[in-house]
């Protein structure tokens, strides 16, 4: 294995893949080291192995040549291995030159060995099976010691750093293709939402959703956010989250007495970065949309409580966290005393989110 703190790589690279096979956030959280990769290679074809599912958020990107995605195919087994197959053939013959695995695990590493690329770089892992190491032909060796907060976009590019490309960014962004915005719009005008924010007629977005129950906030409190914003200020809510979110979203508009709308479930992954795009501010718990809002140039209020806002929290002044005021905070644990519930979240008042909502809208 060749392990270095530093490696050059050769000049003559002419097709790339870098591989991120994270959620959601950590695919938005990555975008830098795309732009960062592509310019140090401008001539070469830059190509992203995702999630099934994910690819969508990256079609309008003009940095990026291709977007491959791995799926889980149904059927019987012979089917999903001949599916299976197929698609690692069909990555094998693109004859990559250079792969980048920007994370830990050995479905990763395989897929990297797979590409048959004569350039296979990634961070070397001490506490993964023995053979994810060895799928690679540079590895770099990690920080001697932990580097507390260094943000979520330096946890990828640290690697692209190690194989001498220069990052002049940390910042995520996404684009929107024009034919995604106008399914975007359509999708907002069926509900009854003006798709573009007017004075007279303003709304937000709000995502009170998690895949972790132990990030997410207590229910009836967003009700009264929502109350809140119409009843004072006519300020409408758009609900968003995923197809399987759906029916707690009905819940949440169904038990507010101020305006809000039900998006959830109805928009693809690229249309809600549309949606987000034109929201006036978006709100949330610690998932993906608040990442996604941001690099669509969204201004975003998040709610942190176990996880660390200061390694994940969206960069820049338009983007504010709420955290609670308690000395365990973060913990980094998944919940308290063994449970997804969080103390700490479940003690946040209502006060401490509409003041951080009152300084992003005056």
């Amino acid at each position: 294995m060749n392990i270095r703190r530093q490696h050059t790589l050769p000049e003559n690279i002419q097709n790339i893949l870098i591989i991120q096979l994270g959620d959601i956030g950590d695919v938005v959280w990555s975008t830098p080291a795309f732009r960062t990769v592509k310019k140090a290679y401008p001539e070469a074809r830059l190509s992203i192995l995702l999630r099934e599912g994910n690819g969508s958020l990256l079609e309008a990107d003009p940095s990026i040549y291709k977007t491959y995605e791995v799926k889980k195919y149904r059927g019987s087994f012979l089917v999903k291995a001949i599916c299976q197959i197929g698609f690692l053939r069909g990555l094998r013959k693109e004859h990559f030159d250079l792969v980048f695995d920007l994370r830990s695990d050995e479905r990763g590493a395989f897929m990297a060995f797979i590409t048959g690329a004569s350039v296979r770089a990634a961070l070397y892992y001490g506490n993964v099976p023995f053979y994810r190491n060895r799928l690679f032909t540079h590895l770099l060796e990690p920080p001697l010691l932990k580097e507390s907060f260094l943000g979520a976009a330096e946890q990828t590019l640290r690697i692209i750093r190690g194989f001498g490309i220069e990052a002049k960014t940390d910042v995520p962004k996404l684009w929107v293709s024009d034919e995604t915005m106008h399914r975007a719009e359509k999708i907002l005008e069926g509900e009854g939402i003006h798709p573009l924010t007017d004075p007279s007629d303003p709304w937000i977005t709000l995502n009170p959703f998690s895949r972790w129950p132990y990030k997410e906030w207590n229910i009836q409190k967003w009700t009264q956010i929502i109350d809140w914003l119409w009843r004072e200020y006519k300020i409408a809510t758009v609900v968003v989250g995923s197809a399987m979110e759906h029916e707690r979203a009905t819940k949440i508009v169904q038990a507010c007495s101020g305006k809000s709308y039900n998006l959830a479930g109805k928009t693809s992954l690229a249309e809600l970065a549309g949606v987000l795009s034109v929201s006036r501010l978006h709100i949330g718990v610690d998932s993906a949309a608040p990442h996604i809002a941001a690099a669509v140039g969204t201004p975003t209020i998040t709610l942190y409580g176990p996880s660390d806002w200061r390694d994940w929290a969206p960069v820049g002044d338009r983007h504010r966290v709420v955290v609670p005021d308690m000395d365990c905070v973060p913990c980094h644990k998944k919940g308290c005393d063994g449970l997804e519930r969080s103390r700490c979240l479940e003690n946040m008042s209502v006060g401490q989110v509409q003041a951080a909502i009152m300084r992003a809208i005056f």
